[in-house]
């Protein structure tokens, strides 16, 4: 069985386990990080030296970082529905999962520190406008790619959303200015739907 160390409000470990819901898997989770603490003792380390979450062993092997984790699993426990053999077709789903990592994560990381993670009279707001910006190009990005498709890679959930799930749910629960975007809110709601989602990305933001 897989062992999966990380807590449950953490976004990259909410990508985990929202792939593991959609291919069936079982697991076992160690509450670890944030208020739980323990990144940083010396056997986790061992295991993952960014002292970061999540960590997943299978088996003998030890892995981190949640994209790479998410890709693992869909190879080895039958997901190709998530993630492609083709390699084609593979390269609509890893695209967005690189495009979260490098242009969407960090606006939407400056935000939830600066919105959920710090006190009102301690924010920058100049760098929380200047995130919000950023995040709401590259969500029209997206919004412009969902135009006449049900999904990111193609007419079927993929990795593509999940690894994105977490941060359009963060979007549009951040007390911050919206513009309309029809298609991202389409798939917002669509993503609502599926039991998975509810259970592992639509929680309280902490």
């Amino acid at each position: 069985m897989l062992k999966i160390w990380g807590r449950t409000t953490s976004s990259n470990v909410q990508k985990v386990l929202w792939c593991c819901a959609e291919l069936g898997l079982e697991y076992e989770r160690v509450d670890l990080g944030g208020p739980f603490g323990g990144n940083q003792d010396p056997e986790y380390l061992e295991l993952n030296p960014n002292g970061l979450v999540p960590t997943v062993k299978d088996g003998e092997l030890i892995m981190w970082e949640s994209n790479t984790i998410c890709r693992y699993l869909c190879s080895t426990r039958n997901g190709d529905r998530l993630y492609p053999k083709d390699p084609s077709a593979r390269t609509h789903v890893e695209r967005w999962m690189d495009w979260q990592l490098s242009s969407l994560g960090p606006p939407m990381g400056t935000l939830l520190f600066g919105l959920i993670r710090t006190r009102p009279e301690q924010r920058d707001h100049a760098a929380i406008e200047a995130a919000r910006r950023k995040a709401l190009t590259a969500w029209t990005i997206a919004d412009d790619a969902l135009e006449g498709h049900a999904y990111l890679a193609g007419e079927e959930l993929s990795l593509a959303e999940i690894t994105l799930g977490t941060l359009v749910y963060r979007w549009h629960a951040f007390p911050i200015e919206r513009p309309v975007l029809k298609n991202l809110k389409n798939w917002f709601e669509r993503l609502r739907e599926r039991p998975a989602f509810k259970k592992h990305i639509e929680i309280p933001i902490t």
